[in-house]
């Protein structure tokens, strides 16, 4: 962004305070329509400042206010910090913005007349799982009038309250020395701008021992095959002992392999003499009595390099913005070291040179586990969340992994993933899915630009019918698949996997004007999915649905009902009869607030029938055998629906126009290639990524791979040229460069599982 140009996300129900001085002006935008804004402002001293961003006419708080009063944890929180800044909130006045019928992308100008403390608020009712008008984020930004030099520029909040803390200055390094357990939080002041890292045992220092951070050791337990951008979640040395463990990562690219920079490498540029990381951490670990090198293997932070297809490494500007920071934790005492890198003969630095901020925090406090997420390139850094069910996953297992900004179980500690496979084939398993992206579509032009935007004809549905589709560009490139809820004559509920399909929505409405709001709603409706052949019977025991709804008996395939777990004056919630497993099954859509509640409900009512938990590991085997595909893996902008074995969403009988639809009609008939499935012929596996071969010739290559604990071979899905793709067809999986080893396969009709979906629809 611009010099003195700030941004800040107001989460939807949530606030931010920010400081403003005369002549910064400001943007409030509502990038989805229809949610309100209030800014309040206070002078230093907490009082309110009516006047503070101009004569624009002022109301009670009632927004902040409301806000406030919630009781739970979150609010009280903040209600503690406002308190703190000694603001008088039951005195605040507030600049009203938007509204119930405000389009996406308006926008609000003010401009600060005096200094004040300013509270930015998005206030907002929850959403209740049948629909509504979920809240969602504002955006706030801030040009300043005086615009801060690098060094000048603020810090993030404290995580907590710090131990101690310094800053490195620019084309310096600085030692210090950490307790085990205690945080270090390195954090990039002004963004771009790479800083190394070092971490010695200081016990078998004292010993006169040197054992530092080693990556081909940590590469090799951490079981990865070649070095890459980002970090391990765990670092050693050369002793196979944990130095430090990573705890959160806003940024996601940095350098684990290379060596700091040296003075070898400037005077091979022609550089002679100029300032390096290597000689900087040879000054300030000399008092540590570490002998110097000419070379520091280092965790280079925020060091954007790569490794190319020809095995050279490459680097560019850093991703890391002003703020962004890695945090470690010590797994025993320490002696760590920190640079501000000195390179400005490269695009390393982005060209200019700026500060490193380092804070220790002590371990008393404990800090949850993240990494950066961007929904968009241009997106504020969220780090990865909690779903609402895990409170009750996490009882069962430790065994998480980061999903697009969300922790989900992979296998469960007293179960595995091949017993969670087959309890979800021979009685039911309760699956955690909350990270699917959902947004509410509505508006007298709702069933237009679904009808515009999908491929499946959307004015077929009815009020309570889901179907599947495929969100594809004009190039008939797949942005997204995903389900489309009717939930009224012109309200629907749209879920896929990609943030951008709002986004995408959003776009269309503009562009051809229609009146239609396309609000996220994911923070709103988190989801488990129950499925197998006994799913019936357990939802069938808690719950209830009134006479105008299906009961889960009457349910159809692809279908939904509106009910409640619990009697009629329950836990109120959507049931839809969908999944990802090739089994019967339903999902369960509710308000984050009730999920532990709905948890618990299902799980009870199903434990005399051996329900459950299922991982992400086991949904991997189960889809694949059902022949589901998964974005990212099995598909991509780069491929069409005909081309990923889901071209049955892509009707003929459709006659309307819709985004794509001429460069998917050219290629209905002959689509160049196919996703298919492949039974390897033989007792060794196949794996995503595997090339595959018809002789010499290599004819596509594996998508998604598994073993399939029921047919008790490997399968796996394939993209192949279409004249390989006939059932029947003879192929080699190859190995090694591919030709030196190669696995004998056959391609085979998908699904590999249920080929009738019988079980499905039963």
């Amino acid at each position: 962004m611009p010099p003195g140009t700030e941004r800040y996300r107001i989460p939807g129900g949530g606030l931010i305070a920010v400081e403003v001085e005369p002549g910064d002006r400001l943007t409030l935008a509502d990038p989805e329509g229809r949610q309100s804004g209030e800014l309040c402002a206070f002078t230093a001293g907490g009082a309110p400042d009516p006047g503070a961003l101009g004569d624009a006419p002022l109301h009670e708080a009632a927004g902040l206010k409301r806000l406030l009063s919630r009781d739970c944890d979150v609010s009280r929180a903040t209600k503690s910090a406002l308190e703190s800044r000694r603001l008088a909130i039951a005195e605040a006045r507030a600049y009203r913005c938007f509204g119930p019928d405000s389009p996406a992308g308006e926008s609000r100008e003010f401009e600060a007349e005096t200094r004040a403390q300013l509270i930015v608020c998005a206030p907002a009712l929850q959403m209740s799982p049948e629909g509504g008008t979920p809240p969602t984020d504002l955006v706030l930004t801030l040009r300043r009038a005086a615009v801060k030099s690098p060094a000048e520029m603020s810090l993030p909040a404290p995580l907590a309250e710090p131990r101690a803390e310094f800053r490195v200055d620019v084309a310096s390094a600085l030692a210090y020395e950490v307790r085990a357990g205690d945080y270090i939080q390195i954090i990039d002041v002004a963004g771009q701008q790479c800083s190394d890292f070092l971490a010695f045992d200081a016990a078998k220092l004292e010993r006169g021992i040197e054992r530092s951070l080693d990556a081909t050791t940590t590469r090799t337990l951490m079981g990865a095959s070649y070095p890459s951008p980002g970090l391990h979640s765990r670092f050693y040395d050369q002793d196979m002992e944990a130095l430090v463990t990573v705890v959160q990562d806003t940024v996601g690219r940095h350098d684990t392999f290379g060596l700091a920079c040296s003075a070898r490498y400037y005077e091979d540029a022609g550089y002679p003499g100029h300032a390096n990381c290597s000689d900087n951490f040879n000054r300030t670990l000399a008092p540590f009595e570490i002998p110097a090198r000419k070379g520091w293997a280092a965790l280079n932070l925020f060091f954007n390099s790569g490794v190319d297809g020809l095995n050279q490494l490459h680097f560019d500007e850093p991703w890391s913005r002003a703020g962004d920071y890695v945090l470690f934790q010590a797994s025993k005492d320490l002696v760590c070291a920190s640079s501000a890198c000195p390179d400005d003969i490269s695009p390393a630095n982005a060209w200019q040179l700026t500060d490193i901020h380092v804070r220790i925090y002590p371990q008393q406090k404990v800090l949850a586990k993240g990494v950066g997420f961007r929904m968009t390139p241009d997106a504020e850094t969220r780090l990865t969340k909690e779903t609402a069910f895990h409170p009750r996953t996490s009882r069962l297992t430790r065994d998480f992994v980061e999903y697009r900004g969300y922790w989900l179980p992979n296998s469960y500690t007293s179960e595995g993933a091949v017993a969670e496979y087959f309890a979800c084939r021979e009685r039911a398993a309760i699956l955690d899915l909350s990270a699917l992206r959902k947004f509410e579509v509505f508006g007298p032009d709702a069933e237009t630009l679904l009808q515009l935007a999908l491929t499946r004809d959307v004015r077929r549905l009815s009020i309570g019918q889901v179907s599947y589709a495929s969100l594809c560009y004009e190039s008939g490139g797949l942005l997204d698949d995903g389900t489309v809820f009717r939930l009224g004559p012109d309200q629907f509920r749209w879920i896929g996997g990609e943030d951008y399909g709002g986004i995408w929505l959003r776009q269309l409405a503009e562009r051809h004007g229609l009146q239609a709001w396309v609000k996220s709603s994911t923070e709103q409706l988190h989801n488990v999915a129950l499925q197998g052949p006994i799913s019936r019977e357990i939802l069938g025991r808690v719950l209830w649905t009134p006479p105008t709804q299906p009961t889960v008996e009457e349910l159809s395939w692809f279908r939904f009902t509106i009910g409640r777990i619990g009697g009629a004056n329950g836990i109120s919630v959507v049931v839809s009869r969908t999944g990802y497993t090739g089994e019967l099954g339903f999902e369960v859509w509710c308000h984050p607030d009730q999920a532990p509640a709905v948890w618990d409900a299902l799980w009870q009512a199903g434990q005399p029938d051996g329900l459950s938990p299922l991982g992400l590991e086991a949904l991997d085997m189960l889809r694949i055998e059902a022949g589901l595909v998964f974005a990212g893996i099995d598909f991509d902008d780069q491929t069409t629906p005909f081309e990923s074995a889901i071209g049955f969403t892509v009707p003929a009988s459709k006659t309307e126009d819709y985004v794509g639809r001429a460069s998917l009609e050219a290629q209905r008939a002959r689509p160049p290639r196919r996703l298919v499935g492949l039974q390897v012929l033989g007792s060794e596996s196949a794996t995503a990524g595997d090339c595959v071969h018809v002789g010499r010739e290599q004819v596509g290559q594996v998508t998604s791979a598994a073993r399939s604990p029921l047919l008790k071979t490997s399968i796996a899905l394939g993209r192949l040229k279409a004249g390989f793709a006939e059932a029947g067809t003879e192929v080699q999986i190859g190995k090694l460069d591919g030709h030196r080893k190669q696995l004998p396969a056959r391609v085979v009709a998908l699904p590999f599982y249920d080929p009738e979906k019988v079980r499905v629809r039963s």
